[in-house]
């Protein structure tokens, strides 16, 4: 490959999905350090959903962002600091300049996959201060190759160096990976770089396939530790890396000590495949759903495949939360009505 490709471990970010945002300082020290060992590009920390998303609506962290911030910063030296900001959860005064102040290399700014134009005011602030600057295409799914090279096209016109599709959902196949991935590499001057979800079962092959089509960024996590049924797993992308010999700063066997250094202290369960998350990448919802809408389904008896096919219906996104339990709601009055019309004429 011409590029060297750049990996970026969202483990510290994505991962604390999984964990309802609870990592705390030493984990997120211990797991710096073997990710600074595996020669990892960019390690991402935060919050889940970024800088400043602590909150009672999507979950409130464990410690500040400026505390996880600075127990990574002390482990890394090679490689980069990076942070997810979302505008709307994160401000430049409030989160953005506190951040940099921690000693954050890179941000990644993102947005929904047609909204590219409420990154404008960030990208630019960061790039004007010398900040390196990625663009981030939320739920990239649900737009078309041609959608996506336009909104990735504005976020290249306000300074980001690169665009990184989002599967926010686990919901590509490695088609869509191809014809998405690829036309943005020959459309765009700048870096693509692809956030597989693994829904389908096929983050993996995701990633593997985004390198081919020419992206030259991939992001992971230690055991595919993330939202919903994960993400692309370190140690799996690395062992196809090496495989193929593709070029990469991350050393094998230290994406698997990384991998080993997170199931022993926080990777609780796993992420895997199951009815729910499945239901989720078929119908093409943001994989953090899942836990609200397990709870929305026990407390109102609503099948949560259900919910989730009705929120794809609805082609609900992240940051409508209230929707499940609208939708968990009228679900449960169905099904009770139901029961009372087939009762009814039992009786007839």
């Amino acid at each position: 490959m011409s590029v060297k490709l750049q990996i970026c471990d969202s483990t510290l970010r994505d991962g604390n999905h999984a964990v309802a945002h609870q990592l705390g300082r030493a984990d997120i020290s211990a797991y710096a350090r073997a990710a600074e060992a595996a020669g990892v590009d960019v390690l991402e920390v935060g919050h889940g959903n970024g800088l400043g998303a602590s909150s009672i609506q999507v979950g409130i962290a464990a410690i500040s962002d400026a505390e996880m911030l600075g127990a990574a910063k002390a482990e890394l030296r090679n490689s980069r600091l990076g942070v997810l900001s979302i505008p709307g959860f994160a401000s430049v005064e409030r989160d953005l300049k506190p951040a940099l102040d921690c000693g954050v290399d890179e941000v990644r700014v993102g947005a929904h996959c047609t909204e590219a134009d409420v990154t404008r005011q960030q990208i630019t602030m960061l790039r004007s201060m010398g900040v390196r600057v990625k663009g981030l295409l939320l739920m990239s799914h649900m737009a078309s190759a041609g959608k996506l090279v336009e909104q990735a096209g504005l976020m290249q016109e306000y300074g980001a160096e690169a665009v990184v599709l989002m599967d926010s959902a686990g919901a590509y196949t490695p088609e869509m990976v191809r014809e998405k991935v690829g036309e943005l590499v020959e459309k765009l001057d700048i870096a693509i770089g692809f956030h597989a979800h693994n829904n389908l079962g096929l983050s993996v092959i995701n990633s593997i396939t985004a390198i081919r089509a020419g992206a030259s960024i991939v992001d992971v996590t230690a055991r595919g530790f993330g939202a919903g049924a994960g993400n692309a797993p370190i140690e799996l992308v690395a062992a196809n890396l090496h495989v193929e010999q593709i070029e990469a700063r991350i050393k094998l066997f230290g994406a698997l000590d990384a991998a080993d250094t997170a199931e022993e202290r926080f990777v609780k369960h796993v992420p895997t495949n199951d009815s729910v998350t499945i239901a989720s990448g078929i119908a093409g919802v943001f994989s953090g759903f899942a836990a609200p809408v397990r709870r929305a389904s026990r407390r109102f008896g609503a099948d949560p495949r259900e919910i989730l096919l009705e929120l794809g219906r609805r082609r609900v996104v992240a940051g409508q939360e209230d929707t499940i339990i609208e939708v968990a709601m009228a679900l449960a009055a169905e099904r009770a009505s139901a029961d009372v019309t087939h009762a009814f004429a039992d009786h007839i």
